[in-house]
C-alpha cells in the first residue's frame, strides 16, 4: 500500500473539499504547510540560505523561517523594539523607548494600515507572520522572551521600511527628560525659544558604482558596503517563480533584501543627512483644563492621549500611564527651554513597504526610477548599478518642500504656518546624478557635491536643506582611490575598498610633531614614540604599534581635546592638528602613553594584539573577555577614514579593543549577461555558536578575504550542504 506523508494528506483533503463544492478559506496550519510544500531552502557550505517558493509569499514564508532558523532572538528583538515592548523584556530603562514608539503607531493602527493595504501586500505580510509562527510550531524547545506569536501587522511598525531608520533620530533621552522635569503648560502665549546645536555622531556606509567604461569586462559593478552593527542582517537569496531572485542583506525580521542585487540590477544604501525630520516649537496654553495651541491667528486643540506601558521589575510585570500629546506637526517628543516641541517625520508605512519589496524585482533603470517615485524611502541614499551599464545616485528620497526663508537645521516656530511643510519633492528635483562622464559614483556619508568629481550635482542647484555640504574622511579617501583609476575587476574593487590609508592622521598627527620640536628636553620615552610615528605611512595593519598609538591618540583628543566651537570629526581633527596649543597636544599623547604601559606592560603594542574580533555566544550585546579566545584585526575605524570600517565599544571593561559595528555584509557586484558577485559576513551567518556557520568566516573577514556568491541554481546545488522544506529539520 502506498504510503502518504501528512501534509500530503492535508492537501488531498484540502483539495476534496473545495471539489464538494464548500468553499472555504485554509485553517492556519493548512495555510502553513501549503507554504511549506511550495518552498525549499538550500543551504550552501557556508550556511547561507537559497529559498526558493513558488509564489512571493512562499518565498517570504521560507526567509522569515530560515532567519528564524538563524537567529530568532534577533528576529524577535526588533520587533520587541519595534512594537513598544521592550521594557517588558529589559526593565522601567526602555519605557521611553516604548512610548517612542507607540507615540507613531498604536497596535490598531498597525492592524488598520494592514487591513486597507494592498491585496499582494497583505500576502506577504501574512506570509512573514507564517513564516515565523511555522519556526515556533516545530521548534517547541525554543523558547521566546516575549513574542510567542507574530502578526502580520507587525511590519507596519517601521516607518520606512527599514529597522530603525527615522524614529532612532529622536532622542529618548530628551523625551525622557521632558516627563521628569514635568510638562507645565502656561496660560499665556509669551515664550521665547531657546535654540540649540547638536553634534551629529559620525556614523554610515560606503556605496560605490563603477562605469563598465572602467572596468576590464566593460560591465558595470557596485560596491554594497553598509556600516552597521555586526549581526544585524544576514545574508540570504530569495527566489520565486513570480519574478523575484533578489540576494543580499536582510534585517533580522524583514521580507524584503534591503542593500543587495538580483540579475539585472544592484541598489546601495547609505544613511542620508538630508532634512527630513523637523521639529516645531508649539505655543501651547491651558484654558479651561483644555490644551491648545497657536497656529496663526487661530488655537488648535491638541491632542491628548493616553498609553498603558508595561515594565519589567525583578520577576513581576508592572504597569505605567503616560499620557501623550500630538499637534498637526506631529508628537510633541521633547522640550526646548520652556516649550514643547512637536516632530515631523515620515510616517507611511503602507507605501514604504510596497517601495522596499518592489526595488528588489527590478530589471533596469527605468523600472528603479518608477519605483524610487514612490518617495518614501527617507533615511537613505541609494547608489545604484544595472545590467544595462547605468549607474545612478539618488540623494534621499522623501523631502519635504520648505520654505527658504527658515533655517530648519534649528526647531522653527510652530504658530507660523510658513514654516509648515508643503508636500514633497519629486525625485526629479532632488539630487541626482546618472551615468557621469568620469565613470564613477561614490557615497560615504559624504556630501553629494563630490559624488563624481567635476560632475557632481551643483550646490546652487538646490535649496540648502537638500544636504549638508559635508565632507569627511571616507570621502576624501574615496575620491581619491577612484581618480583616474580604470581596470577594475571584482578582486580589484575589494582590494580599493580595503585600502588602509587613514587620511584623518595626516591631519591629526603632525601637529604632535610640531610640538615636540618646540619642546625642549623632551622625556625619552615620549621622543622614541613620536619618532615612531614620524616614520608611519598613515596605513593601518596588524602589525603597526604606530596605529596604536595614532587610534589612543585620535581617541583620547577627541574625547579630552577643547573645541572653541561645536564641530565635526573632521574639523576636529584639522583643529587638533594645527590650531590646538601645542602643550596639549602633548600632554594628551604622554596619558596615551601612561595607558599603554599601565594595561599592557609596554606602549609598543601592534595594532592587531589590541584591536580584536570575538564573538563568544549568541548575545545581541557581547560579553567581551580579555582571557578568551580573538581574532587579531588590522581594520580601523572609520573615523580616521578606513573605508573597511572596524568601530569598537570601549565600555566592555577590557584592556583590548573589540569590535561592535562597521563591516558587516560586504559585497561586490558585477552586472553583464550574468551576474557575478563575491561577499563577506562578519563571523558567520548562524547566530548559535553550535553551528558551524557561527564563526566560519571570521578568519576570512579578518583576512578580508571574500567567498563566491551562488546566485545560479546550478551552483548553489554543486556547493549545497542541505536541501529542505521548512519544518523539516
Amino acid at each position: 500500500m502506498k504510503k502518504y506523508s501528512v501534509l500530503t494528506v492535508i492537501l488531498l483533503l484540502t483539495c476534496l473539499v473545495y471539489s464538494c463544492g464548500r468553499v472555504r478559506e485554509l485553517s492556519e496550519l493548512e495555510r502553513w504547510t501549503t507554504h511549506a510544500e511550495n518552498t525549499t531552502i538550500i543551504r550552501d557550505n557556508f550556511g547561507v540560505p537559497h529559498i526558493y517558493g513558488k509564489t512571493d509569499a512562499d518565498a517570504v514564508f521560507g526567509l522569515l523561517y530560515a532567519q528564524c532558523e538563524d537567529d530568532f532572538n534577533r528576529v524577535e528583538q526588533n520587533y520587541i523594539w519595534a512594537t513598544g515592548r521592550l521594557a517588558e523584556v529589559e526593565g522601567e530603562d526602555a519605557l521611553y523607548s516604548d512610548l517612542r514608539a507607540r507615540m507613531f503607531m498604536s497596535q490598531e493602527e498597525a492592524e488598520a494600515m494592514y487591513d486597507n493595504a494592498p491585496e499582494w501586500l497583505r500576502e506577504l505580510c501574512l506570509a512573514f507572520a507564517d513564516g515565523i509562527n511555522y519556526y515556533l510550531h516545530t521548534h517547541p524547545e525554543v523558547e521566546p522572551k516575549l513574542l510567542t506569536r507574530f502578526e502580520p501587522w507587525m511590519p507596519m511598525y517601521f516607518s520606512e521600511g527599514s529597522i530603525g531608520g527615522d524614529i532612532e533620530r529622536i532622542s529618548t533621552r530628551k523625551l525622557q527628560a521632558m516627563y521628569e522635569k514635568g510638562i507645565e503648560f502656561p496660560k499665556s502665549v509669551e515664550m521665547e525659544i531657546e535654540k540649540k546645536e547638536e553634534e551629529l555622531e559620525p556614523q554610515g556606509s560606503n556605496g560605490i558604482a563603477i562605469s563598465g567604461n572602467l572596468t576590464q569586462s566593460g560591465n558595470a559593478m557596485l560596491l554594497i558596503n553598509p556600516h552597521t552593527s555586526f549581526y544585524f542582517r544576514g545574508e540570504v537569496h530569495a527566489v520565486s517563480e513570480e519574478g523575484l531572485n533578489a540576494y543580499g542583506a536582510v534585517t533580522w525580521g524583514q521580507f524584503f533584501i534591503y542593500q543587495g542585487f538580483n540579475e539585472k540590477t544592484g541598489w546601495m544604501h547609505t544613511s542620508t543627512y538630508t532634512d527630513v525630520i523637523d521639529e516645531f516649537v508649539e505655543t501651547v496654553v491651558e484654558l479651561d483644563g483644555e490644551l491648545f495651541y497657536q497656529y496663526g491667528e487661530e488655537l488648535r486643540p491638541v491632542e491628548v492621549s493616553e498609553v498603558k506601558l508595561k515594565y519589567r521589575d525583578g520577576d513581576k510585570i508592572r504597569e505605567k500611564t503616560l499620557p501623550y500629546y500630538r499637534t498637526h506637526h506631529g508628537p510633541v517628543t521633547h522640550m526646548e527651554g520652556d516649550r514643547v516641541v512637536a516632530t515631523a517625520m515620515m510616517w507611511d508605512p503602507v507605501k514604504a513597504l510596497e517601495q522596499s519589496y518592489i526595488r528588489t524585482k527590478q530589471s533596469g533603470y527605468e523600472g528603479f526610477r518608477k519605483m524610487m517615485d514612490i518617495r518614501t524611502n527617507s533615511s537613505n541614499n541609494t547608489v545604484y548599478a544595472d545590467a544595462e551599464g547605468n549607474i545612478a545616485y539618488f540623494h534621499g528620497n522623501f523631502i519635504p518642500v520648505r520654505d527658504t526663508l527658515f533655517d530648519y537645521t534649528q526647531p522653527v516656530e510652530g504658530k507660523d504656518p510658513a514654516t509648515d511643510w508643503k508636500g514633497l519633492h519629486t525625485v526629479d528635483e532632488n539630487i541626482l546624478l546618472l551615468n557621469p562622464p568620469n565613470g564613477w559614483i561614490q557615497n560615504c556619508n559624504s556630501t553629494p557635491y563630490t559624488a563624481a568629481l567635476e560632475y557632481s550635482p551643483k550646490r546652487e542647484d538646490y535649496p540648502r536643506y537638500m544636504s549638508l555640504d559635508r565632507e569627511n574622511f571616507r570621502g576624501i579617501h574615496a575620491i581619491e582611490l577612484l581618480r583616474d583609476r580604470s581596470g577594475y575587476t571584482l578582486d580589484s574593487l575589494i582590494k580599493l575598498a580595503y585600502d588602509p590609508y587613514l587620511p584623518a592622521f595626516e591631519a591629526l598627527i603632525p601637529g604632535l610633531f610640531e610640538a615636540a620640536d618646540k619642546t625642549r628636553g623632551l622625556d625619552t620615552e615620549t621622543k622614541e614614540a613620536i619618532d615612531m610615528l614620524r616614520q608611519w605611512d598613515f596605513k593601518t595593519s596588524k602589525e603597526s604599534v604606530a596605529m596604536t598609538l595614532a587610534h589612543f591618540y585620535g581617541t583620547a583628543y577627541g574625547r579630552e581635546g577643547s573645541r572653541p566651537y561645536p564641530m565635526s570629526d573632521m574639523e576636529a581633527m584639522s583643529y587638533f592638528g594645527s590650531e590646538s596649543p601645542p602643550e596639549e597636544r602633548l600632554r594628551i599623547f604622554k596619558g596615551v602613553l601612561e595607558r599603554l604601559n599601565a594595561d599592557f606592560g609596554t606602549w609598543k603594542m601592534p595594532w592587531g594584539e589590541v584591536n580584536r574580533y570575538q564573538r563568544l555566544n549568541g548575545d545581541i550585546r557581547q560579553p567581551f573577555d580579555d582571557d578568551q579566545p580573538s581574532i587579531p584585526i588590522g581594520f580601523a575605524s572609520g573615523r580616521w577614514g578606513a573605508l573597511a570600517a572596524y568601530g569598537a565599544r570601549y565600555d566592555n571593561d577590557t584592556k583590548k579593543i573589540y569590535g561592535t559595528r562597521g563591516n558587516s555584509f560586504v559585497a561586490v557586484v558585477e552586472f553583464g549577461d550574468k551576474v557575478k558577485a563575491k561577499s563577506i559576513l562578519a563571523g558567520g551567518q548562524s547566530g548559535d555558536p553550535a553551528s558551524p556557520h557561527f564563526d566560519d568566516q571570521a578568519q576570512m573577514y579578518a583576512d578580508s578575504e571574500f567567498k563566491d556568491v551562488l546566485y545560479y541554481k546550478e551552483d548553489v546545488l554543486k556547493n549545497s550542504e542541505s536541501t529542505y522544506h521548512p519544518g523539516e529539520r
